[in-house]
């Protein structure tokens, strides 16, 4: 492939853009990688690397050019995400992009429960003011996440109450994601959901973890004051400690209880519920 190739990836040093990027190439589509670091860039056929990152917007606009679809993960959490985004999007209007795939969150609004959705939002309107064609996957949770929310006590704590949530593995964003962009053109102008089967309490996801792992998880129902002082001694900017917070008050919300088929529809193949995902995954 040479630097001509139409469709560029981001992300492909990290877990949904890896994945993405091996499906295409497995598909035989050529591919432009934008990456932070070159040399941690998958080998892939018909794939050439270049060194980007959101904020540069100089160095985005080269590595798009002559690009006519993009595939935006959103950039990794921090303060400044939002002007990342922007300054990337841009940067690619800037460069003739045609049409950006992006990976957005469930409930994405501008008064999200989960904080960090707000940038979502904020990202999918200025996509839509680019003059670019868009479309969003709003991802749910990740399955991936769960047992990470596993205390060294084997408690599951966090202000979620009774809330649901339909938790997706990446590996079935990624596949989604790389269907729409395998034929972007009639995916142009849609937002989809990508959540997994079923919605599940985190009491609910504390027993399958139990079942499958052999070992007791439980789930404690903080406080809203209980949650914050619980992770003050990490030392993290408020901003942070929010998200933390969030991800649970948005579970008790109901904003993360809907279940799509979005990935069934476009994929071809039903998600994988939490049970298979960890039957099929070592911890």
């Amino acid at each position: 492939m040479t630097a001509s190739s139409t469709l560029a990836v981001t992300g492909a040093t990290g877990v949904v853009g890896g994945l993405v990027a091996a499906d295409l190439a497995a598909r035989g589509i050529p591919q432009r990688l934008l990456v932070r670091t070159p040399t941690k860039a998958p080998q892939l056929a018909g794939s050439t690397v270049h060194p980007v990152e959101y904020g540069d917007r100089d160095a985005a606009r080269a590595a798009l050019e002559g690009v006519e679809t993009l595939f935006m993960v959103s950039a990794a959490e921090n303060a400044d995400r939002l002007d990342q985004h922007r300054t990337f999007i841009d940067a690619a209007a800037e460069a003739g992009v045609e049409h950006v795939v992006y990976t957005s969150f469930v409930a994405a609004a501008p008064d999200a429960v989960f904080t960090l959705a707000r940038d979502h939002f904020a990202t999918e309107e200025h996509l839509r003011a680019s003059g670019m064609r868009w479309t969003f996957l709003r991802d749910s949770f990740y399955i991936d996440f769960m047992e990470a929310l596993v205390g060294e006590d084997g408690a599951i704590r966090g202000p979620a109450g009774d809330g649901r949530v339909a938790v997706v593995a990446r590996v079935d964003v990624a596949r989604t994601a790389a269907t729409i962009l395998a034929a972007p053109a009639e995916h142009a102008g849609r937002t989809y959901e990508l959540t997994g089967p079923e919605a599940l309490s985190l009491t609910e996801v504390a027993a399958i973890i139990t079942a499958v792992r052999g070992t007791q998880v439980s789930f404690v129902d903080e406080t809203l004051d209980e949650a914050y002082a619980s992770r003050a001694d990490y030392g993290a900017p408020g901003w942070q400690v929010d998200a933390w917070v969030s991800t649970y008050t948005a579970i008790a919300s109901g904003d993360m209880a809907a279940v799509s088929r979005d990935v069934e529809a476009i994929a071809g193949t039903p998600p994988r519920s939490l049970e298979a995902f960890l039957r099929d995954t070592p911890r």
